[in-house]
């Protein structure tokens, strides 16, 4: 696994522990790598500013300690899973059979997955659970199931996308870096 991506386990470690200073995880591309799915003026803002404030925050001790810690939890997790978009990006290894043990195909993971997200009144989160239950997170909560994970706060996709939150998801999962999501899989397995 490369330094850059996140060892899930070591992530929740952390934030259980209560560490006294949390970093904001390096992005594994560059600020455009994402476009045309997530804009670098999307990136920027989210990642540049608001990711950075809680860490910020926290780190000042400004504000919830706990809100702040899980919203860095929750962004170093979710940053580091995407990857540049490429056209059909199905899953691979691990993450297939995971997903057909589940939902019988990515096709119907991906309708539950936006049914789960739409039901969504505001915003929140949207992940995959390691049960292989699609659960929500309604503000900042530090999981220690998460497998897969979605921002479903306005700052994630209104830049790009207006008020299409459907159009948003349906091009994250071209973002998606599955060796990631399969590395958080094999974790879960040992």
């Amino acid at each position: 696994m490369q330094k850059t991506l996140l060892d899930l386990k070591q992530l929740i470690i952390e934030a259980e522990t209560h560490v006294d200073k949390l970093v904001l995880e390096p992005l594994p591309y560059d600020r455009n790598g994402l476009s045309p799915v997530m804009s670098k003026e999307t990136l920027d803002y989210h990642y540049g500013e608001l990711a950075k404030k809680y860490v910020d925050r926290f780190n000042k001790g400004e504000g919830d300690a706990e809100f702040n810690r899980a919203g860095a939890f929750l962004h170093n997790i979710f940053f580091p899973q995407l990857k540049e978009p490429t056209g059909s990006n199905k899953p691979t290894g691990a993450s297939v059979e995971f997903i057909n043990k589940h939902f019988d195909s990515f096709d119907q993971l991906k309708e539950d997955f936006e049914k789960t997200a739409m039901g969504i009144q505001g915003s929140g989160w949207v992940y995959i659970a390691r049960n292989g239950k699609i659960k929500t997170i309604k503000n900042h909560e530090i999981r220690q199931d998460i497998i897969l994970l979605i921002d479903w706060w306005e700052h994630a996709w209104a830049l790009d996308y207006r008020s299409d939150k459907k159009k948003y998801l349906k091009n994250i999962w071209r973002t998606i870096n599955w060796s990631v999501i399969n590395d958080r899989i094999n974790a879960t397995n040992t």
